[in-house]
């Protein structure tokens, strides 16, 4: 099921935050890095937030919150941005992470492009963007709570502009 976050689902984004980012930047990225991002990205008081200024979804099964997906607002380009899309490890490969697009495409009606920036050397998560249409723009480096890394910029075209002809 995906349905809307709310409040009460604060502390299962955390977690789902937490493990999903030990799993996946265990050797991307020190330790010491993604706590002091995951404290400052998924407080509480950033959830709040992000509940009320972008749109956050929630997958489940069983009952239990086991992936999320938020994204910003349509923008006056109509362009979003994918800020987060996280699945619990046990419960990857499974067809979760498809259907939370899947439910974030329903929101992006009016959108023309949804933009999602990745770690160069997360390659599951490139391929998984890949697989669902998402086409490279480019790769820069820049800075990542102090460490230098290399990002890579996709974007999955929702819809051509009225105007190219």
């Amino acid at each position: 099921m995906i349905r809307q976050m709310i409040e009460e689902d604060i502390a299962a984004v955390q977690h789902i935050a937490r493990a999903t980012w030990k799993d996946t930047y265990k050797e991307l990225l020190p330790e010491f890095v993604q706590q002091k991002f995951l404290d400052s990205a998924y407080s509480t008081p950033m959830l709040l937030k992000r509940m009320e200024k972008t749109e956050v979804l929630i997958a489940e099964r069983d009952g239990r919150a086991v992936g999320f997906f938020n994204m910003t607002q349509i923008d006056v380009d109509g362009d979003a941005e994918l800020t987060a899309l996280y699945v619990l490890p046990d419960y990857q490969r499974q067809g979760i992470g498809m259907e939370l697009f899947a439910g974030a495409l329903t929101l992006l009606s009016d959108a023309m492009k949804l933009f999602v920036y990745v770690d160069d050397l997360n390659d599951p998560a490139k391929a998984f963007y890949e697989k669902l249409g998402f086409e490279l723009l480019e790769v820069f480096d820049e800075d990542f709570e102090g460490v230098p890394v290399e990002t890579a910029q996709y974007v999955y075209m929702i819809r051509q502009s009225a105007l190219c002809i």
